[in-house]
């Protein structure tokens, strides 16, 4: 049941300088309040607000019964756990929308993981195991089905749903927030994500096996490819936060991907997630031989100059990395000029010599984008 908003207009108009920090401490653990109380000031109650609700409706009652100005609110705090919110990109997105630039963005969820090992402790074995089991699929499963989707919503409600760690954080970068900082209590990962931009309002997010996903391809023109999902839903937005927590692997590959699935890591392995691209080569959009289509951001990593010269030519299903193995980005942005410039003088025979190459390395040579 959601909680009445009349009280905290009340305790605004009294500004009790304690009375966030009384709330918060008597509905999460001491150590979050701590990691809270590190970005935002609890004695001034005018720039933080605290709620327990679902709705995007109580966020613009929270703005006109407090009388914020134009720029926003400065940190709304909701303690209700993400899993419990049937919308929960629009419950994000009306954030943003009431928040001022810079404002944060402090709430909470339990992950898969966390409660996968909810699940274990409270059964024994090896009832847990089955239990886990059935949840894995009615939880998991059913609502990435195009039919049982349905029936899912309107059994839940949305509610108790499963969220990945890496999926929370995709979803808050959709909706043009940046990560601050989490902390894990008592079973629930809390964050702490402050407002950059404004949403991205992606109406063709899905959980379905099958994704597309947005590469730039021949001048520029970005377009999309299709691919089976190796990564949990909404990944497509970590890019820029995974490379800058975990940098570039040899071969020019983030490393230790954590936006990666168990499933995806075998399907990468022998290339399996790639087989829908040969829709993007049916449609004209990608070649048989060419340089790998690239996201937006991984483009930016290259040097300027470059990236206008790579524009001008049309990406491939197999790239010049697996003739030549570069284990650098440099070495990466190398061997596309290389295979660039060659394709100018001699189209058709630089696209088969490497491809022959690359054959060697890949079915002889054993060779592997990890």
């Amino acid at each position: 049941m959601e909680q009445p908003l009349h009280h905290i207009a009340e305790a605004a108009q009294t500004a009790q300088p304690n009375l966030y920090r009384k709330v918060l401490y008597a509905e999460v653990p001491p150590e979050v309040v701590n990691c809270i109380e590190e970005t935002v000031d609890l004695d001034n109650p005018w720039d933080a607000a605290i709620l327990q609700t679902s709705s995007p409706i109580n966020l613009i009652n929270l703005v006109s019964c407090r009388g914020y100005d134009e720029s926003g609110v400065g940190c709304i705090i909701n303690l209700k756990q993400l899993n419990d919110i049937r919308f929960v990109n629009k419950f994000l997105e009306s954030a943003n929308e009431y928040m001022r630039p810079g404002g944060l963005l402090i709430g909470c969820v339990e992950t898969a993981r966390q409660r996968e090992q909810r699940l274990m402790a409270k059964f024994p074995w090896p009832l847990n195991k089955v239990y886990y089991f059935f949840d894995f699929w009615v939880k998991r499963v059913w609502p990435k089905m195009p039919y049982l989707k349905q029936l899912y919503f309107f059994i839940t409600a949305g509610r108790n749903r499963v969220i990945s760690e890496m999926e929370t954080y995709g979803r808050l970068y959709s909706c043009g927030f940046r990560l601050v900082k989490t902390i894990s209590a008592e079973g629930m990962l809390y964050f702490v994500a402050e407002k950059t931009g404004d949403p991205d309002y992606n109406n063709e997010a899905s959980y379905g096996p099958l994704i597309k996903l947005r590469r730039v391809g021949k001048n520029g023109k970005l377009f999309r490819v299709y691919k089976f999902r190796t990564m949990y839903p909404y990944s497509e937005y970590l890019q820029q936060y995974v490379y800058e927590t975990q940098g570039l692997q040899d071969g020019g590959k983030l490393r230790e991907d954590p936006r990666v699935n168990s499933l995806g890591r075998f399907l990468r392995k022998f290339w399996l997630d790639e087989l829908p691209m040969i829709a993007n080569l049916l449609k004209g959009d990608l070649k048989i031989f060419g340089v790998r289509p690239l996201s937006r951001h991984y483009m930016s990593l290259y040097p300027q100059d470059f990236q206008e010269y790579r524009k001008q030519f049309k990406p491939g299903l197999i790239p010049p990395f697996y003739a030549d193995m570069p284990k650098t980005l440099e070495e990466i942005v190398a061997s596309e000029a290389r295979y660039l410039q060659a394709c100018e003088r001699s189209p058709f025979w630089t696209d088969v010599r490497y491809l022959f190459k690359a054959a060697y390395n890949i079915l002889i040579k054993r060779a592997r984008s990890k």
